[in-house]
């Protein structure tokens, strides 16, 4: 049985009596056309069943695929646990949907000999990094080669490239700075990963990663900057509650017997506080617990955290406002998104107790 045949512009000028170059206009908007041809176009196109050019006859006039890459460090199974990504990732998406761009998401290469990477041919008109681990990241290096538009989230910006980010290490510094204030002196930290595949560990008090996503570097150069010397510090393999839960019992069992722990994402500092529970310390009387992120934790009630909001869904637009300067030839500017300190009931003046 023959293929019926998909009729195309050429059938849409003929039925309507009109040029090419008018059915062209009439779909690309690129030109002036009168609203009675237009629509002259449009009672031909449906009569036909002409439903528009190919996305492929459009990629090939434009240049472009009107596609942007979405590239995640995690596994895909981590990253859409992770409620904050879940945030940015709704606000990017949408954004680019309304410019009429897609997002393919594709997952970093590890850098490995001969590891081949979709990032090296997909096609996408630019990128946006969701985690940058370093500043030789084989993620840009391979977009730099490409010499594609990037966007970074949380990190230093290729040459040219957008950012947006956070100001964590005043943050960081305005927490600590509350537990000091409420007498704390033996305040330790669980960390987010530097690498990916490590096992959640004690660390050095002045532990300081050669290599490390940024966010961790920002929120441990806090101490310095409050001038408080952390007494544990844990750093953990995932943000995620199980690894919080780990990663407490190491830092909460430790010889300094930490009166307050600072941790680096709401869902660890969730965990630390169900490490606590499991050894029957309380929280705050025994030990202050501080999160990042301004989660909305409700199954940690009547505890609320006391922690850093910050508006992911906000970020996500200023991705996409980023990708759609660099698209139009404008140079990005680089985007600090605000932070707040909530203070919740999980922080208390140092009990004598511990």
């Amino acid at each position: 049985m023959a293929r019926t045949r998909r009729p195309t512009m050429a059938d849409v000028a003929a039925k309507a009596k009109v040029s090419l170059s008018t059915v062209s206009l009439a779909y690309s908007g690129a030109g002036p056309i009168s609203p009675e041809m237009k629509a002259k176009v449009v009672r031909a196109a449906e009569e036909l069943g002409y439903t528009g050019p190919s996305a492929q006859a459009r990629a090939l006039r434009s240049g472009r695929s009107g596609v942007i890459g979405v590239v995640i460090h995690d596994s895909l199974t981590l990253a859409f646990r992770a409620p904050l990504i879940l945030n940015v990732m709704d606000g990017l998406i949408s954004d680019l949907g309304e410019m009429g761009l897609g997002a393919l998401l594709i997952p970093a290469p590890r850098g490995d000999e001969g590891e081949t990477s979709l990032l090296e041919s997909a096609p996408m008109d630019a990128a946006v990094v969701l985690r940058v681990r370093d500043h030789d990241d084989p993620a840009l290096a391979i977009l730099r080669k490409r010499g594609l538009p990037v966007v970074v989230m949380d990190a230093e910006p290729p040459a040219g490239g957008g950012q947006v980010t956070i100001d964590d290490t005043s943050a960081t510094v305005e927490l600590i700075e509350h537990l000091v204030s409420l007498g704390h002196e033996r305040i330790g930290t669980v960390t987010l990963p530097h690498a990916p595949g490590l096992e959640t560990s004690l660390r050095p008090a002045d532990y300081w990663p050669e290599t490390s996503w940024a966010p961790m570097h920002h929120r441990l150069e806090a101490f310095r900057l409050a001038g408080v010397r952390p007494c544990v510090v844990v750093e953990s393999r995932e943000s995620m509650v199980a690894e919080g839960i780990a990663a407490g019992h190491l830092a909460l069992a430790h010889e300094s017997q930490p009166t307050a722990l600072v941790v680096q994402s709401d869902l660890l500092a969730a965990g630390v506080v169900l490490a606590a529970r499991e050894l029957d310390l309380s929280v705050p009387g025994d030990v202050s617990i501080t999160g990042f992120d301004g989660l909305d934790l409700p199954w940690l009630a009547p505890l609320e955290l006391t922690t850093v909001y910050q508006d992911g869904v906000e970020k996500g637009h200023a991705l996409a406002k980023a990708v759609k300067d660099l698209l139009a030839g404008e140079e990005p500017a680089s985007v600090l998104t605000p932070l707040e300190l909530r203070v919740g009931t999980s922080t208390a003046p140092v009990s004598t107790g511990r």
